[in-house]
């Protein structure tokens, strides 16, 4: 590694985590931290991901789901920050390699996932992570929009101690949710269009109903307020959103 970049490596654990998600140089290098690993899902298919390994193991782990974009740098960069606050965080993907910044080609790829598939991808690697010789045997999932929506659907598949789901579909009925371990936490926006207060007052019933907890915080934003790259990017709320969900995984996973 040059030392330009190890430089450049050593400040990012001191900068927040909308600094460097904003800045495309800062974003790379840190998804260029992780390490790619390479496992046979249940299904006996071959899938890989990113990992971020902290400072200090035994770890708590996260699997976190990427947008509809697919496993991009941005995503990657958080696994980074999850790892520098103490996780084992491993940064999954349901698009095999695809990547995009083209909104058809990201539906296309979206409505192309085979849920039969992406839940064995995801319940291989929860499996992978609460075996992990690194990790504590905590494990937790985080996504946003499409991998918001696969962060509670993995969860369901195979259940964790906490779920934290940023603006993905969550209208499940109390029969599907049965099968949840943890609480979850959701990150929601009062103007989007598409996951809207109906859904989430649905889900918040079924979820009583189902004797499970569900901790679901609004902001005064538009759907995909988290991230910097999109002119609905909420800075405030994205920071506010980011240390409610340190807080929920400390409280849950550590």
């Amino acid at each position: 590694m040059g030392l330009a970049r190890r430089d450049l490596l050593i400040g990012l654990a001191g900068l927040p985590l909308a600094a460097v998600l904003a800045d495309r140089r800062l974003a790379r290098a840190a998804a260029a931290s992780l390490e790619t690993v390479t496992i046979t899902t249940a299904g006996g298919r071959s899938v890989s991901a990113a990992l971020g390994v902290p400072a200090t193991l035994p770890a708590p782990t996260v699997m976190l789901v990427h947008e509809w974009w697919g496993l991009n740098d941005q995503i990657k960069s958080v696994a980074a920050a999850l790892a520098d606050a103490g996780y084992l965080a491993l940064a999954i993907d349901l698009y095999d390699g695809n990547v995009t910044a083209d909104p058809a080609v990201a539906r296309e790829l979206a409505t192309g996932v085979r849920p039969q598939a992406a839940t064995d991808t995801c319940a291989s690697w929860i499996d992978w992570l609460r075996n992990h010789e690194s990790g504590s045997g905590k494990v937790g999932t985080v996504g946003w929009c499409f991998g918001g929506r696969w962060s509670l659907n993995a969860s369901i598949a195979a259940p964790v101690d906490a779920t934290i789901v940023y603006y993905g579909n969550v209208k499940r009925t109390k029969e599907q949710l049965a099968s949840l371990a943890g609480p979850v936490l959701g990150h929601f926006a009062t103007r989007d269009r598409w996951i809207n207060q109906e859904m989430v007052d649905g889900f918040e019933a079924e979820m009583a109903a189902a004797g499970k907890n569900a901790e679901n915080h609004w902001y005064e934003a538009d759907h995909g307020f988290a991230n910097p790259t999109s002119a609905r990017y909420d800075e405030e709320d994205t920071a506010l959103a980011w240390q409610r969900t340190l807080d929920f995984f400390a409280a849950h996973l550590t």
